[in-house]
């Protein structure tokens, strides 16, 4: 090689080892931001979790829920850690990558084994819900049959007292006339009642199940990913 050649060699080969040496302190930056967010995740997971109260189906149910809505972070965290895979790593990080790399396995698991769970909570919570409602309305329903006999067995003197006791009188309507009007509007609120109960019923259950296919499905596109990224780690568990 002439020495021309050299001397047009010799800046090429400056500016790729600058490059190198650019790529690697950036390689750093992008791995102790992993760290930081894989951090940031282990917060949120001890909060979520504390205090447990395992048993209890909304609370199983909403935690995750949770736990799918901030799993990009530790996603993030994850692949800006294994980036690089073995390149300029201190001894220290050869083991934590490897436990980092199971972790990743176990968190799938946990994911996959918690859509069955999910399904579980989704149909307990249901019927939670329906008998509530179904409750409150019996009881709002008994308390508005338990008026309509009390105006039905009312004289019309005892209406008008009861109308002077909050400060009202008859005005130009018969006794009569008003009892069948206090009985029909007895009559409207049963039917309301009962509608009332029907739409909540709906929109909790509704509501109920489009939370629970959120979680459900995000928690199996977690699981999925999470195998994924420790079956592409199998490097950082050789070591």
């Amino acid at each position: 090689m002439t020495k021309s050649n050299n001397d047009r060699l010799i800046p090429l080969v400056q500016e790729l080892k600058s490059f190198a040496f650019s790529q690697q302190a950036s390689i750093g930056i992008m791995r102790t931001l992993g760290y930081g967010l894989l951090a940031l995740a282990l917060f949120d997971v001890i909060e979520i979790f504390f205090p447990p109260q395992f048993m209890n189906p909304a609370w199983e149910f909403q935690t995750l829920g949770a736990l799918v809505e901030r799993v990009p972070v530790p996603f993030i965290g994850f692949v800006l850690v294994f980036f690089g895979e073995l390149h300029s790593r201190s001894k220290w990080e050869l083991l934590l990558l490897k436990l980092f790399s199971w972790l990743c396995l176990l968190c799938a698991i946990f994911f996959m084994l918690s859509i069955p769970l999910g399904v579980m909570n989704t149909v307990r919570l249901n019927n939670q819900n329906i008998t509530q409602t179904q409750t409150l309305s019996k009881q709002q329903f008994a308390r508005a049959k338990q008026v309509e006999q009390q105006l039905s067995q009312a004289t019309p003197e005892q209406i008008n007292n009861f109308l002077k006791s909050q400060g009202n009188s008859l005005a130009a309507k018969k006794p009569e006339e008003l009892k069948t009007e206090l009985l029909s509007q007895v009559t409207k609120a049963k039917e309301q009642i009962k509608t009332q109960s029907e739409v909540a019923q709906s929109s909790r259950g509704l509501s109920l199940l489009k939370s629970s296919v959120k979680w459900n499905l995000g928690a199996m596109v977690a699981a999925t990913l999470f195998f994924s990224i420790w079956k592409s780690t199998s490097w950082a568990r050789m070591n």
